[in-house]
């Protein structure tokens, strides 16, 4: 069993630890149901976007609301193919790969942070933020203490044994980020990070994110000025195309 501090996989700076070539996502939305004379429409949520993240990097991903900008991070993370395109995680095409072999992948490679925390409300903290390592199959020792560790990073050393519901949204926040880097994952995914923190703990966060990219990519999508200002470069997104008038 490898340890916990260092990524799951050793990989140099001029090796990308994400990439997407020309990626396309449509979606069919509602009508053309039996009865309908209509084809269901379908709509092109990214279109030719290439992306390239390598160790080391903090990106954010920015534009307003309908841009494309959750798409790119579903694919990124591995949660979703391309319509057409390629994405490769981990040296790996996600394309070729089953859901379950993808969810393998995410495992191993990529923690994501959502903007809905997705927090299992019967388990106290530090056994949410311990759940990737269960799958992994580390004992029960070093569960609890990656998981004290990280849940005293983030600020929460004197709430680990509370619940979801004993949370407030910001600290629930915080328990999902330290969940997402239990791992020591070579991608982090954040889906407005700083969303429901006040300024000093998103300062807090987003200084736990840099520190963590010092090996491993971290990608952010988010609105908030404070969040974009810590990276290193910006993807911005307009109608699901790289917008290059910036």
């Amino acid at each position: 069993m490898e340890q916990l501090g260092q990524p799951t996989e050793t990989v140099t700076r001029d090796t990308p630890v994400v990439e997407g070539e020309s990626v396309i996502r449509e979606y069919t939305r509602g009508g053309g149901g039996f009865f309908s004379r209509t084809a269901a429409p379908t709509v092109r949520a990214l279109n030719g976007v290439s992306a390239t993240i390598h160790p080391g990097e903090v990106v954010g991903i920015a534009g307003p609301s309908g841009s494309g900008k959750s798409t790119l991070l579903h694919l990124l993370a591995g949660l979703d193919v391309p319509t057409s395109g390629t994405i490769t995680l981990a040296g790996q095409n996600i394309t070729s790969l089953s859901a379950r072999e993808r969810a393998a992948l995410r495992l191993e490679h990529v923690g994501i942070i959502f903007q809905r925390f997705h927090l299992l409300d019967a388990l106290s903290a530090r056994a949410n933020v311990a759940l990737p390592l269960v799958e992994l199959g580390y004992g029960k020792r070093t569960r609890r203490e990656r998981a004290a560790e990280l849940l005293t990073a983030v600020g929460l050393d004197e709430r680990q044994t509370h619940k979801p519901g004993q949370l407030s949204g910001g600290e629930q926040q915080r328990v999902a980020i330290a969940r997402a880097l239990t791992t020591n994952p070579s991608l982090v995914i954040a889906d407005e990070p700083t969303g429901e923190l006040d300024t000093s703990t998103g300062e807090r966060v987003l200084d736990l994110l840099v520190d963590i990219a010092d090996e491993q990519a971290v990608v952010l999508a988010s609105h908030d000025q404070q969040a974009l200002d810590v990276c290193d470069r910006i993807i911005r997104l307009r109608d699901g195309e790289i917008d290059r008038s910036q």
